[in-house]
Formats: C-alpha cells, structure tokens, sequence
C-alpha cells in the first residue's frame, strides 16, 4: 500500500483527505491519505521518508521552512515555499509548489487566459506569491495591493512586471484590470469584500483563494456586474490534482475529485 499525506498544525480541518482518497477509490490504487500535526518540518520530513512514505503536502505554517529540507524544483525555489514533497527519488525528496499550478488550472478551467492581460492580485502572503508568479509566467503584468505596501514591494521585487501598491490603489487598478485575485482571507469569517464595489466590471475575471464560504461578497458582486468568478475550491482542488499526478503518475479523476471535496463545503 502506498501512503500519501499532509503534514501541518492544524490539519483537522483539512479537505485533502477525502478528495484524494477518492481519487485512489476511482483509480483502483491501494493508497491511503493521512495527516500529521509535528512541531516542525525538519524531523517530520525525515521521519516520512525513513517510514517510506511516499508524498506529502505540506501547509501552514511549514510552506516556506519546508524548503530547505527537500529539492526544491525551480518554481518552488523562485516562490521560496513547498506544499508538495515527492519522495521517488531516494537520494533526496523533491520539492514542489503546486499552488501556483492549482491557480493556472482553476483559470483554464473557466477559459480565462493570462498572456497580455493586467491582473489584481489582492494580498502579499503566500498565495499571493504562488499566484502572482503564475500569472507572470503566463504572461500577465502583475499589480499587487497588500494593506502593509512593505510587503507588496517586497513580492513585487520578486515578480517580473510586477509593481506594489496599497489597498487603497484598487479604486484606480481594478477598473483597468482583465484578471483579479483575492488571496487575502478577506471574505472568510464576514460577509465583505477587500474591493470596492464599484471598481468592479464585467470584462473581469474574478477569482477568490477563499473557499469557505464558496460564495463570498466579492464573488457574489463580481457576478452581480456580469463578471466571470472562480471560487476557490478550484484552486484547492487543482492543487490536489497536481499532487496526485506528481506523486502517481497518472491522470487525475478531476470529476471524482471535485465532487468530493464539494460534498463537505
């Protein structure tokens, strides 16, 4: 039996196991997905791979330490954090960041091209950077707003074609914008949204990182202007889907994926 799993603190209230699990289930593969809360990455790696464990995700708060603990592949390294560990290879476990590509997937999914367009990214946290680099990589000129500007200049260093601003830039970004982001947590605990409402349009692709609830305010006045929106279960399920491939080397059942991981939101 094969064993995969998500190491982080807290998990609890993971989704990933489910959806995983049923893609073993579809695929007639004799896997199992676990979870671990360790106190740090360092030894919870080294313990995976002495156990031979053969993948882990990896969350909050161990994204960025993971890093220096595995391979990192070229991506991961430029995003300077890991949530997907692939232990194939027995000299040292590879490094992956599969959010960015979960981001790439959840806006081909919906036919949302990035080359040539201007693009919102709302935040400077991790997603934010595996979203912004994406973007940038497929084309897109990139404008970050975060409500501490430090750390949008900080990202936008990072990114090309990337510029910082503040929270309140949107009023002017928005409105010029093709594609926006949110990948703050704004939206999750209270029903508001980090954009104004009127910088909103209908030529706008939306998506929202926050998947609990699926639609929040800015997803819900984003379709109110004829908006295209993207929740954020697609970016979590694509994820997901990227791990799977990676760690299996199989197509993922992306059906079977998304209906599981919906059944419990």
């Amino acid at each position: 039996m094969d064993v995969y799993g998500l190491v982080g603190n807290p998990v609890g209230h993971s989704l990933s196991p489910p959806m995983h699990e049923s893609a073993y289930d579809e695929l007639e593969i004799d896997a199992r997905y676990v979870t671990f809360e360790p106190e740090e990455i360092g030894p919870a790696i080294e313990g995976a791979q002495a156990l031979g464990i053969d993948g882990l995700n990896v969350t909050i708060p161990f994204k960025e330490n993971a890093l220096s603990h595995v391979e990192p592949d070229s991506l991961a390294e430029r995003i300077g954090a890991v949530n997907t560990i692939d232990f194939s290879d027995s000299s040292a476990p590879t490094g992956h960041n599969t959010d960015a590509e979960g981001a790439r997937r959840a806006f081909e999914h919906h036919d949302v091209s990035r080359d040539g367009k201007s693009a919102a990214v709302v935040g400077a946290g991790g997603a934010a950077r595996a979203i912004a680099f994406m973007l940038a990589d497929d084309g897109a000129t990139v404008r970050i707003a975060n409500r501490t500007v430090a750390r949008a200049e900080s990202l936008a260093d990072d990114v090309p074609s990337a510029s910082a601003h503040g929270l309140d830039a949107l009023e002017e970004l928005v409105p010029k914008a093709d594609l926006l982001v949110n990948a703050t947590s704004v939206g999750m605990e209270d029903d508001v949204s980090p954009v104004p409402t009127a910088a909103l349009h209908g030529d706008l692709a939306v998506m929202d990182a926050v998947y609990r609830p699926l639609e929040t305010r800015l997803l819900r006045e984003a379709a109110d202007c004829g908006a295209t929106t993207i929740d954020g279960a697609w970016m979590l399920l694509f994820q997901g889907v990227a791990a799977f491939e990676i760690w299996t080397g199989f197509p993922a059942p992306v059906e079977r994926m998304d209906a599981a991981l919906r059944r419990r939101l």
